[in-house]
């Protein structure tokens, strides 16, 4: 426990075992990709700038380099997931063959370090069933405590039925989805990436948006109504536009504008507050922050660092000096990550 009387837990914290940064490398090399979002932010990230030797080194370290940056910031734990874009850019056989050693790697390191680290089950939802049986896997014999997801997996999101086993298996297993930005598809990239305007700046916030709200709009949760999924980012702008979604989706509805679309049991800001958990991570930003909790509940919003792509200790200021109680400030950073995670409550 902290001198704060809470503890900090940061929840969206990324690596990447140095086989796969090996494999991104080769694929930048052929020009197999087939992505040019992923080309466009791993060709930066492979190159020989100070932050992306730095990021590439960090990411990477499961050991004592990654604890000495979390005491420096004063992170007590994190959760840490497979970066983006993970396992999802390969072909369904690599892809799952991936995200079983990755998963064993990140459970290795939450063996030694019990502590300080807990991890989250990557998958290749290219393969559902198979991914479905990942999924119980790090459950019940990793020890993970929730689902990485990064996103669109070649351009296809969630909302189709052919992932739906693994919506079934993480509801059945009562473990969360984390719902982590993608740079956007080759469908969407082409004007964000004309601009500088395709990754962290602004398109994923638009590409990670789209693909929960269509999760919402198409009824998948009411398909599976105790789906638990995370955010980051503050609800990728969902909770800001909230009033607006509900409005027209229903006046959509009303006019039959749209033949596919189908009544929900609730409108759509409802599944917000029902089925969705936000992280700040990236989004130190008092007003945002506040906003958010008041939209959708004070046991909604956890605090996230990013790391290592944003582990600024003035961003932890930032969240420690919020105008609330000494109450909400430590489920902020420790009680909602608890509960959400499923972690053993600390005194």
């Amino acid at each position: 426990m902290t001198d704060q009387g809470y503890l900090r837990i940061a929840t969206e914290e990324a690596f990447a075992p140095p086989e796969l940064i090996t494999r991104w490398r080769s694929m930048l090399a052929d020009g197999s990709s087939g992505d040019p979002g992923f080309d466009s932010l791993w060709g930066f990230y492979m190159g020989d700038s100070p932050r992306a030797r730095q990021i590439v080194e960090r990411l990477e370290d499961l050991g004592e380099r990654r604890i000495a940056d979390m005491d420096a910031t004063g992170i007590d734990r994190q959760i840490i997931a497979l970066t983006s874009p993970g396992t999802q850019i390969f072909d369904a056989a690599e892809g799952t063959a991936i995200a079983a050693a990755a998963n064993d790697v990140l459970a290795d390191a939450c063996r030694r370090h019990p502590d300080r680290f807990t991890g989250l089950t990557a998958i290749a939802p290219q393969d559902p069933e198979r991914a479905a049986e990942e999924i119980e896997r790090g459950v019940n014999r990793l020890g993970f405590r929730g689902v990485i997801i990064n996103s669109h997996t070649r351009g296809e999101y969630l909302d189709d039925k052919k992932f739906w086993p693994v919506l079934e298996a993480a509801e059945a297993l009562d473990t969360p989805i984390y719902l982590h930005p993608n740079t956007p598809s080759p469908r969407m990239i082409e004007p964000m990436l004309e601009a500088g305007l395709d990754g962290a700046v602004f398109g994923f916030a638009v590409e990670t948006g789209l693909h929960l709200l269509r999760m919402i709009t198409s009824g998948v949760f009411d398909r599976f109504p105790r789906l638990r999924v995370v955010v980051g980012h503050l609800g990728e702008a969902l909770p800001f536009w909230s009033y607006r979604i509900d409005f027209m989706h229903t006046a959509s509805l009303r006019s039959g504008r749209f033949p596919h679309l189908s009544a929900l049991e609730l409108a759509p800001g409802e599944y917000l507050r029902r089925n969705i958990w936000v992280t700040t991570s990236g989004m130190a930003w008092e007003p945002a922050i506040l906003f958010t909790r008041q939209v959708l509940g004070d046991d909604r919003v956890l605090y996230a660092m990013d790391y290592p792509y944003q582990s600024a200790p003035t961003e932890v200021s930032v969240h420690d000096r919020l105008p609330i109680d000494a109450a909400a400030l430590r489920a902020l950073y420790q009680t909602n990550a608890e509960k959400v995670f499923g972690l053993p409550p600390s005194s």
